[in-house]
């Protein structure tokens, strides 16, 4: 196997757990993004990776060969943080070159890659400026520019957009892919909480909660068939809405006196209580399913997410264009049934997707 294999990597200090039993393969020439909400263990999971845990039981082999026994500085590993790192007293292109001088690179190839590594990044013309003269944004991108620059066994990024300015992370949100799958013979691992930019980075996707691995694979798969509701509602932006539903025979009970037709991927299913999910894009505003008194609304460009009250819960719906109704406004919402994910009330476990994705 040519990567990484994480074989059981367990963190606990102080009866925290940080890390429990993660088993992963993170192919060569891929990029693998980790996403999960803060403290589900994504920065834990980097530093283990770099050999920077204190504490760290199970395995790590790279290309067969074991890495559990290397320390960090024999691990060629770049990292780059949420918090940008840079060298105050070197200007932008020594903070880049350091760790190339460092390793006695020829000074024509420290040029070229210096030069490459700032103008994919932006930032040629700040070449001579010290970090100090630099935006947050900026800075950040000097600490990728340097970890680009190197020719390492493993790159790990720590949501390395978070600190820059919108305009900016969608520019370079565009860019990443194409820059970071160039390099085939490192193993890439990226970590976000950001469903957009996972499943617009990656190759493959690994979901992370409290430390562990809940699911891993295809972002398209994952995002279709979450395995369970807190995978759902990791990977929807807007979040995924949920509600309590009791299906009985042919229809689906919800609070409220709301009835729901049971669509054929529910029917199937044995009478009881279930946990149904939708996604914001799914419902209708307008629709005749259920009334709603809109709680918040936020207008991201050119579309608009709804909080809404409504009769079977709470509700989250995205619309095109700038919908003007403000906090207290009432509006009618649909909500189809063909559409609806179930989940089982105690576990959260997936119990049917919607037929429209299935395959």
């Amino acid at each position: 196997m040519t990567g990484l294999e994480a074989r059981g990597l367990t963190s606990v200090v102080d009866d925290v757990v940080h890390l429990k039993d993660i088993r992963l393969v993170f192919p060569k020439g891929q990029i693998t993004t980790v996403i999960g909400r803060t403290l589900a263990g994504k920065t834990s999971l980097l530093r283990g990776i770099a050999g920077l845990l204190e504490r760290l039981d199970g395995e790590l082999a790279l290309d067969g060969h074991d890495l559990s026994a290397r320390p960090a500085w024999r691990r060629n590993v770049a990292m780059v943080y949420q918090q940008f790192i840079n060298y105050p007293h070197l200007n932008v292109e020594d903070n880049v070159a350091f760790p190339l001088r460092r390793h006695r690179m020829p000074a024509d190839e420290i040029r070229r890659r210096v030069d490459e590594a700032l103008d994919r990044v932006g930032l040629l013309q700040y070449r001579q400026r010290k970090p100090s003269e630099l935006s947050g944004g900026q800075q950040q991108r000097v600490a990728l520019a340097r970890a680009l620059s190197r020719d390492v066994d493993i790159l790990l990024l720590d949501e390395p957009l978070v600190n820059l300015d919108y305009k900016l992370r969608e520019q370079l949100r565009e860019e990443f892919r194409g820059l970071l799958k160039s390099r085939r013979d490192t193993v890439v691992i990226y970590t976000t909480t950001d469903p957009e930019e996972a499943m617009l980075i990656s190759d493959q996707l690994v979901v992370m909660h409290e430390g562990q691995v809940l699911q891993a694979g295809r972002p398209e798969e994952i995002f279709e068939q979450p395995a369970s509701a807190t995978v759902a509602g990791i990977i929807s932006d807007p979040p995924m809405s949920f509600l309590d539903a009791t299906l009985k025979g042919d229809h689906l009970d919800l609070a409220g006196g709301v009835r729901l037709p049971a669509p054929p991927h529910v029917a199937v299913l044995a009478p009881g209580t279930y946990r149904l999910g939708i996604r914001a894009g799914d419902l209708s505003l307008g629709g005749a399913t259920v009334a709603g008194v809109v709680n918040f609304r936020e207008v991201t460009g050119s579309e608009t997410a709804l909080y809404l009250d409504t009769a079977c819960g709470e509700l989250t719906l995205q619309t095109e264009g700038v919908q003007a109704l403000s906090p207290g406004a009432r509006v009618s919402v649909g909500v189809p049934a063909e559409r609806l994910y179930v989940f089982a009330a105690d576990s959260g476990a997936l119990m049917a997707a919607p037929a429209f994705i299935q395959r």
